[in-house]
């Protein structure tokens, strides 16, 4: 008998003999959780004061702050517990907090202050921004669909979002969103602007191929590091929006160079999973997670797209199958974060520029609950309220000029 499928929103537990996670995989992991106010992550930075393998799985962190009463502690200790739990190795956590010495403090800053003058060559997306990649192991999910129909969510109920189009040769994000017309540079700088949409109290920047390329019938026949130089040249040159919340990566199907390459670029990325019932999307879309995890991306959740068609007799149809995203969710040990019903609004909506989360019906729902699942349990924005400008005000000093 299969086994038993996850609760919806919950954490399943595979039944596979996880791998052992080493001292490597730990600090591989952590190097993904940055701290907002210096924009680094917490190894590069010397905050990781010490690492334990108990038995079992269990792990020990001792994590060195800046300051005793830093006001960003729970959200470094909630980024820790979301990172760490993401490999299937790992069954519980004991973080132990500790205050630099001036020493340490002072070499924490000096390397803040350098990095700081790297930064511009690396990527413009804030570090305050939560960076989730929309991925799937093959095509034809529907996960750009729902790359734009979470994006315009997520702006509708007040957020800053961008939208990275890095399926390069298949894009499809500028018509989803009903946004045109090329990209422009800024007057000031040697950086593209992406083009905007306001949604409710929120707005989408969206940058894709499409709005570079002259005739989007044409092939693009890119291959290799090709792709990858597109996709770091929307990472450095291209002048996002200073508050974003989120940034969402509309990822090509599989487990490509992109995959691969985006993970060395910003590795704080976190993947969330579309999938279909079917069984060879399911398949396939396990590989995807085994790569990210490989790549110490933390797996948020999984998403079902095309879960059934109700017809309007009332009478409900599954035509691709039953519980693929259950069963995924359970296989890599992730939560099923929710599934959308397959409706011919969600098709259009993507076809007029109108995503169909703005509108009526079980979609429509089935989106604003995923959504407020994600903003407010999965992969909640950055909360920098805590942050006094007397702490940033002394970060800025303890920083100093730049020589």
């Amino acid at each position: 008998m299969p086994p038993e499928p996850a609760a919806r929103g919950s954490v399943a537990t595979s039944t596979a003999t996880p791998a052992p996670v080493g001292r490597d995989d730990v600090l591989g992991l952590l190097r993904g959780v940055v701290d907002p106010e210096l924009g680094s992550d917490v190894v590069d930075l010397g905050m990781i004061r010490d690492v334990e393998i108990g038995k079992g799985g269990h792990i020990g962190v001792t994590v060195a702050l800046t300051i005793a009463g830093c006001p960003l502690k729970a959200q470094l200790d909630n980024d820790i517990h979301a990172r760490l739990l993401g490999h299937p190795g790992v069954t519980g956590i004991d973080i132990s907090w500790t205050e630099m010495t001036d020493e340490e403090r002072s070499a924490c800053m000096a390397r803040a202050r350098w990095n700081a003058t790297q930064r511009a060559g690396t990527t413009t997306i804030p570090p305050t921004t939560r960076v989730l990649a929309i991925a799937s192991g093959k095509g034809g999910v529907g996960k750009s669909s729902v790359t734009a129909n979470l994006a315009v969510g997520l702006a509708a109920d007040g957020f800053a979002v961008g939208v990275l189009d890095a399926d390069i040769g298949g894009f499809s994000q500028p018509r989803m969103l009903g946004v045109e017309g090329r990209l422009e540079g800024a007057n000031d700088e040697k950086k593209m602007v992406p083009h905007r949409r306001d949604f409710g109290s929120g707005f989408v920047e969206v940058v894709s191929m499409g709005f570079l390329v002259d005739d989007e019938q044409s092939a693009l026949t890119w291959r290799g590091q090709t792709l990858n130089r597109a996709v770091q040249h929307f990472l450095e040159d291209v002048r996002w929006s200073d508050d974003l919340d989120y940034l969402l990566i509309d990822m090509p199907p599989g487990t490509g160079d992109i995959q691969m390459g985006l993970a060395r670029m910003l590795p704080r990325t976190e993947v969330l999973l579309v999938t279909t019932p079917a069984l060879a999307a399911q398949k396939v879309a396990a590989r995807a997670a085994d790569l990210a995890r490989k790549t110490y991306l933390r797996v948020v959740g999984v998403i079902e797209n095309m879960t059934s068609f109700t017809c309007d007799h009332g009478t409900s149809y599954a035509l691709f199958g039953e519980g693929g995203g259950e069963t995924l969710a359970h296989d890599i040990g992730a939560p099923l974060l929710g599934a959308i019903p397959l409706e011919p609004s969600v098709v259009l909506g993507g076809d007029i520029g109108t995503p169909a989360v703005l509108g009526d019906g079980a979609a429509a729902e089935a989106f604003r609950a995923l959504v407020r699942t994600i903003a407010t349990e999965a992969a909640p924005p950055v909360d920098m309220a805590g942050c006094s400008a007397r702490l940033l005000d002394k970060v800025e000093a303890a920083l100093g000029p730049t020589p």
